[in-house]
């Protein structure tokens, strides 16, 4: 039994929706303290680079379906975001900052790549 359900049967959705709640909460938090008023997106660079490690942790360790649930789903669904790297990808071309645009496409890629690539290591599958 995970701890997550010690005290009973939780429900698959309660899991997810309890996860999303911190994982919303953590990403406004780390958007607000990275994002300083700049036009290149730190914040969503930054939550979807360090979600993407935690994501590949939780890939390559040995961890229960309620834990899955939980961080992967529910957390890390809730604190990365693709839309917002899709609007800000599009923002950053349509301003004109072209070349922003792409170190941002590319850094996304690359950063949650290699990030998942370094979880993968560190638990052992690699």
């Amino acid at each position: 039994m995970s701890p997550l359900t010690a005290l009973g049967a939780v429900p698959d959705p309660a899991l997810v929706a309890a996860g999303g709640a911190g994982g919303a909460v953590g990403r406004y938090l780390v958007g607000s303290a990275v994002d300083r008023g700049g036009s290149f997106p730190l914040g969503t660079l930054t939550v979807n680079v360090v979600g993407s490690f935690l994501l590949g942790l939780l890939t390559f360790l040995p961890v229960g379906g309620d834990v899955s649930l939980f961080v992967g789903t529910g957390a890390c669904g809730a604190f990365t975001t693709f839309s917002s790297f899709s609007v800000a990808t599009v923002q950053l071309w349509d301003g004109g900052e072209r070349g922003r645009a792409v170190a941002f496409v590319a850094a996304n890629t690359l950063l949650a790549g290699g990030a998942v690539a370094l979880a993968a290591v560190l638990a052992g599958a690699s």
